[in-house]
Order: C-alpha cells, then sequence, then structure tokens
C-alpha cells in the first residue's frame, strides 16, 4: 500500500511491515529541526504516526509506558500544540506536567543546567515552545539537551528524556510534519507530492510578532519532498538566510524549485496548495528581542510594524485570488489560529468565506499532530518501535475498555 492512502485495521499489518523496511536512526536522538533527520527519518516519523493514528481509531491501546512524565514547557502561548502534546502524552500512556516557570526557582537564579536535570528524574520526554525571540530558542533547547547529556553520563538521571521542538526561532517541527502528514493523505502519497506547488505567502494581520518558523518549517520541509516552492512576502519580510539557503539547496536536490516573489498573486497563479500566513520580518523579530532583554522601547517599535503591516492589507486570501489557483481549487492551509476578516479581525489573512469553506479541511490538518508529537517521543525512547507497535496491534488491548469508543 502507497503511504498517505486510506487504510483501516485490516491493512495496518501491513502499514507495520513497510515501516519495518525503513533503516531509520531515530534511538536517543531528540527532534529538534526536520533539517537534522534523514529522509527517511522523516518518513518513519509520518509512518508510524498513521499507525498510532489508526490503532486509536480502531479502539486498540497504545500504552506504550506504564509509568513516567512528558514535562511540557510552554514559554510562548498556544492552543493546539500545547493540547496535542498532552494528549500524544496520554496516548503512549505517560502522565503530563507542565514546567511554570513563575512556580519554579527559575526566578531565583535556578541555572537551565539543573532545572533540567530536576525535571527529569522519572521523566521520558520534554516539549519544549521558545519560539518568540531571535537567536534563542533553539540555543535553550541545546542547553538543555547538554544539560540533560552531562546529568545521564554522571549516572545522575537513569536515562536519558527526548526533547521534542515544540516550536523554536527556526522551525516548527510538529507542525510541518503534521503539515506534510495531511498533504500526503490529500494527494495519495508523499511520492505524489514531487511538482505539486505549494504557495507559502506572508499575509496582512493586525499584530506584528508572529514568530517566522511556520514559513521556514514550510519551505525547508516541503522542498525535500519534491514540492515546488513559492515562498512570497512584500519587500523586507524577509526569513532567515539559513532556512532559504536550505530550501534552495533541497529544491536543487529533489529536482523541484524554489522561487521568492513579492507578490501574492503570482505566488498563488496555479498552485494546488497555499499557505497565507502572517509573519513579523526577520531584521523585526532581531530588534524585538534586544527590546525585550533590555526591557525597554518595545512599544515603539510595535507602532511602527502596525504601521507597515498596514501598508499590505491587500495580502489577503480571498476568493479573487484561489481562483487564480490550478482550476481555481487549490487546498488552503494555516497552522491557526488564523487572522479571519470580519470573524476574528477587522481585516485580516484570510476572508471569511475562503476560511469557512475550507475550515474541516484546516481542522484535520490540525489532527494528525498529536500522533507526529507520540512517534517523535516513541522513537527517541524505544530502540524497536517496530516490534514495539506490532505487539500492540497483535495484542489489541481496548483502549475504552469493554465499551467501543
Amino acid at each position: 500500500m502507497k503511504f498517505g492512502q486510506p487504510s483501516d485495521v485490516h491493512t495496518i499489518g501491513n502499514d507495520i511491515q513497510e515501516l519495518n523496511l525503513l533503516n531509520f536512526d531515530l534511538y536517543g536522538r531528540d527532534f529538534l529541526l526536520t533539517t537534522d533527520k534523514s529522509l527517511v527519518d522523516l518518513e518513519a516519523v509520518l509512518r508510524l504516526a498513521d499507525i498510532l493514528r489508526m490503532l486509536w481509531r480502531a479502539n486498540v491501546s497504545t500504552r506504550v509506558f506504564q509509568t513516567g512524565l512528558a514535562i511540557a514547557q510552554f514559554r510562548d502561548k498556544s492552543t493546539r500544540t500545547r493540547f496535542s502534546f498532552a494528549s500524544a502524552s496520554n496516548l503512549l500512556g505517560l502522565a503530563l506536567q507542565e514546567l511554570d516557570e513563575t512556580k519554579t526557582q527559575i526566578s531565583h537564579g535556578e541555572t537551565v543546567r539543573e532545572t533540567s536535570t530536576m525535571i527529569s528524574f522519572l521523566s521520558e520526554a520534554i516539549g519544549i515552545r521558545d519560539d518568540m525571540f531571535i537567536g534563542r530558542g533553539h540555543t535553550y533547547m541545546r542547553e538543555v539537551g547538554q544539560a540533560l547529556d552531562e546529568s545521564f553520563q554522571a549516572g545522575v538521571i537513569g536515562h536519558r528524556p527526548a526533547i521534542i521542538n515544540l516550536q523554536c526561532d527556526i522551525d516548527h517541527p510538529t507542525q510541518s510534519m503534521s503539515d506534510l502528514l495531511h498533504l500526503a493523505r490529500h494527494f495519495g502519497g508523499l511520492h505524489n507530492l514531487k511538482g505539486k506547488k505549494i504557495a507559502m505567502t506572508w499575509a496582512y494581520s493586525p499584530s506584528y510578532g508572529k514568530p517566522l518558523s511556520v514559513p521556514q518549517g514550510i519551505i525547508t520541509l516541503m522542498s525535500r519532498f519534491g514540492m515546488d516552492v513559492s515562498l512570497a512576502y512584500p519587500e523586507g519580510y524577509d526569513l532567515l538566510d539559513g532556512t532559504v539557503a536550505k530550501a534552495k539547496q533541497y529544491a536543487q536536490e529533489t529536482g523541484g524549485q524554489f522561487r521568492i516573489m513579492n507578490s501574492m498573486e503570482e505566488a498563488f497563479e496555479n498552485a494546488d496548495v497555499v499557505y497565507p500566513k502572517s509573519w513579523a520580518p526577520y531584521r523585526v523579530m532581531k530588534r524585538r528581542t534586544e527590546l525585550l532583554e533590555a526591557g525597554q522601547g518595545i512599544e515603539d517599535l510595535e507602532k511602527e510594524c502596525l504601521a507597515n503591516n498596514a501598508k499590505f492589507k491587500n495580502w489577503e486570501c480571498d476568493a479573487q485570488k484561489m481562483k487564480l489557483t490550478r482550476n481555481g481549487e487549490a487546498l488552503y492551509m494555516h497552522c491557526l489560529p488564523a487572522d479571519i476578516t470580519g470573524v476574528s479581525c477587522r481585516q485580516g489573512e484570510v476572508s471569511e468565506d475562503v476560511f469557512e469553506k475550507y475550515r474541516m479541511a484546516t481542522y484535520m490538518e490540525a489532527r494528525y499532530k498529536p500522533y507526529v508529537i507520540a512517534a517523535m517521543m516513541m522513537m527517541a525512547r524505544f530502540r524497536d518501535p517496530v516490534a514495539l507497535v506490532d505487539h500492540l496491534f497483535r495484542n489489541r488491548s481496548r483502549r475504552a475498555g469493554r465499551f467501543e469508543a
């Protein structure tokens, strides 16, 4: 069976066999950036995520842990990712504990090295969101990882918990991987993505500080699977140079295309997929980081940026622009929440009629995230996740007792 095609409980066994054919290498490794992983590793995560989803739908228990904690550290607000991490933890049998820095000794000078060790004694996974500070989020996650390595090697902690990036300043891997699984399902398999055009475009928002990690994650991941990526934004709304360079490199390696333009309409032309999403310019996020750390001047920056955003209110995904896409029926995607004109704001990223047409599709897009996170945790913590999931499938303990869910 081609990955990404519909399947049910009767084909899960075949799906597990196909996963077993992949020579992936994820045990004992954190999942911080998709660019750090091989294509085989990425496909393996998606396959396992889909198997876990099928097992859950078939009312099969996937509780592979009898005890243990999953630690969630959110340094920014979150709805979908926060609850997806909680759902993934519960799916695997872990208890969730949120690390609220205001209720810890961090404010009293406790170091990252100390905190990381103290929360890890009986923990299996640590999910971290740190996305608002350029040059800080990914660095912080690596610092946590180094602290865990040191404590594990010294015998302080019995095992090394896996770190899952729940969004940083560079990437949002649980989102982009969920998006990729959604695309695989929509187009009938990963193999069918090659040559499909995706328009990753900036869109107007009445707020200014949205992270760059979603568009960066999309262009670096979709280009690896042979998609033709069009990145569009108003002049000055650049992304990190390193992520753009990687997207160009991947497009060359896969025979795809990667283009940058300053026209939303041009990006939408003959697109199979559109992903209109606001983000703050790299230079703005860099200044924002410096001002927040200095504790002054952030109000002036906000006014300046909102005024600049207002120059581009025509960067809205509306019915007229959607007509430019392939047969006028491109798949609309968004990480949510979208700024919906006339609904969540006076004017925003997408018109009400377009969003309503694709609203359920965006919910479908979001539903894969708990399984993607669970797959990342499982593959990082178990040497042979294929044998484990095969045992779950063959044993088929009921998830919801004797009653069907």
